[in-house]
């Protein structure tokens, strides 16, 4: 599985990537906003940072202001990947993309239908909101196990990129379904390295050294 650092935040993309184990980045319009920098600012410094796969999405609701937009961020670099919404207009401007060699990212996935069509256009990747399906009672993860059944059913290639990951449970549901990509804040990032008995483990082996110098 890869693992993507949904964040703007330089200084967190930063410390991540001194990790090693960071793969690519995505961003949203919300996400992007919080930095108070403008989009292009943002995914060029990232760039220079990560090199993967980065999200940048596009603001038009048609087809062809999300072609427009589109084709500009792709300017800015060979490793950004194209985000549409998941609409009629952005499942048409998908295959656009698709056939011109632009990879895309169709977000704001919330069914196996909406997976389906993505997958028919070409997408690189989709991402289901697995949180947000949870806050409303609907088992997120049983989304991402239809799509892994559907996509190997039929040879497709899009990658189901997990999204709205909001705790290291969820990113190890996603993993042992299948899911190719797991994006999540910083902070769930920080909760895979933790577990309180290593945290004791440690603790006793620091004793255990220093009264052995004594």
């Amino acid at each position: 599985m890869d693992f993507f650092i949904d964040t703007g935040d330089i200084e967190e993309i930063k410390a991540a990537s001194e990790w090693g184990i960071i793969d690519g980045v995505t961003t949203n319009p919300s996400i992007i906003a919080k930095t108070g920098r403008t989009q292009e600012e943002v995914i060029k410094d990232i760039c220079e940072i990560i090199d993967g796969p980065i999200s940048a999405e596009v603001i038009a609701t048609d087809k062809d202001g999300m072609i427009k937009e589109g084709k500009e961020l792709a300017k800015i670099h060979d490793n950004v990947v194209i985000k549409l919404p998941l609409t009629e207009d952005g499942i048409a401007a998908c295959k656009w993309f698709s056939e011109n060699g632009i990879k895309t990212n169709v977000t704001l996935c919330f069914s196996s239908n909406q997976a389906l069509l993505a997958a028919k256009n070409g997408a690189t990747y989709i991402s289901p909101f697995i949180g947000r399906l949870d806050d409303i009672g609907v088992d997120g993860m049983g989304l991402i196990q239809e799509i892994r059944h559907m996509y190997d059913m039929y040879g497709f290639t899009t990658q189901i990129l997990a999204a709205s990951v909001r705790h290291a449970d969820h990113v190890k549901q996603a993993s042992l379904i299948g899911a190719d990509v797991s994006t999540m804040p910083f902070k769930v990032i920080k909760q895979l390295f933790h577990h309180p008995m290593t945290d004791i483990g440690l603790a006793q082996f620091l004793a255990d050294h220093e009264k052995s110098k004594k």
